[in-house]
């Protein structure tokens, strides 16, 4: 039986250290675990930085596969722009990271892979990260009018607006998110007897304790089961008698023979 054909893979031996000699002082950290590489540079660079593993003879980072966002709020810089490359003559991946703020822009890449365009807006879409040199950056993801950015980690669960359709307006209307009811605290430990804290509302109802036990319905004659008035069998089983003898006598009186 022949053994499955594996794509081969070039080893990422060399990478870190003809990165650090290509790039010098705009890389901040390097790490090198499980056979993957991240890059970590500095914002300013990040354009410089790709163009390089793209065009580098010994990197030869030719795709831009994918530009996520990160969020760590208690960081002064608290998102993270995740670039991800692959070389496809040496089968082999890199990831390069930059950190910035609500304010500051990171500079685009479109003019390096055309399909920046539309990742940056994603980002820009989930978590604010704005681009320079972007010249399309819209939302692309939610809807019209869609306030915040979803991917946050301060962004609410609920969100900030809610739409319908208005069968009044005939159209899809826009309105501040109510909540039914506010989110209660439930007893999952012991549901069957009951949570030990009195709901808001609740504090003039009279404890369990005190109402009398429910009275069990019985049914100790046949009116208290809701039925009719008892019948009598034997007038019932001559009743149904008479019946079969009259049947009998009129299929009796049928004239029997063939047709002419």
């Amino acid at each position: 039986m022949l053994a499955p054909q594996v794509p081969q893979m070039a080893s990422n031996e060399g990478v870190v250290d003809a990165a650090r000699a290509a790039f010098g002082d705009a890389i901040l950290d390097v790490k090198d675990h499980v056979g993957e590489i991240t890059l970590t540079v500095r914002r300013e660079e990040i354009a410089s930085v790709l163009k390089i593993l793209r065009d580098t003879r010994e990197l030869e980072y030719q795709q831009l596969m994918e530009i996520a966002g990160v969020d760590y709020p208690d960081r002064p810089e608290r998102f993270e722009v995740v670039y991800h490359l692959l070389s496809l003559t040496k089968n082999r991946r890199i990831r390069v990271k930059v950190a910035t703020d609500e304010e500051t822009p990171v500079p685009s890449v479109t003019h390096l892979w055309p399909v920046a365009g539309w990742l940056e807006r994603e980002v820009f879409d989930m978590y604010g990260v704005g681009f320079s040199g972007n010249p399309d950056l819209r939302r692309i993801l939610t809807d019209y009018g869609f306030e915040g950015f979803p991917q946050r980690k301060d962004f609410p669960l609920t969100g900030h607006i809610e739409l319908r359709y208005s069968e009044a307006e005939k159209r899809v209307v826009y309105e501040p998110v109510q909540l039914p009811q506010d989110f209660r605290t439930f007893d999952f430990l012991m549901p069957w007897e009951g949570p030990e804290y009195v709901l808001p509302g609740d504090e003039k109802a009279e404890p369990a304790s005190a109402a009398p036990p429910p009275v069990p319905k019985v049914t100790e004659k046949p009116a208290d089961t809701g039925a009719g008035k008892p019948t009598d069998v034997e007038a019932t089983k001559q009743a149904r008698k008479r019946r079969v003898a009259k049947a009998k006598s009129e299929v009796s009186k049928k004239p029997r023979g063939r047709k002419p």
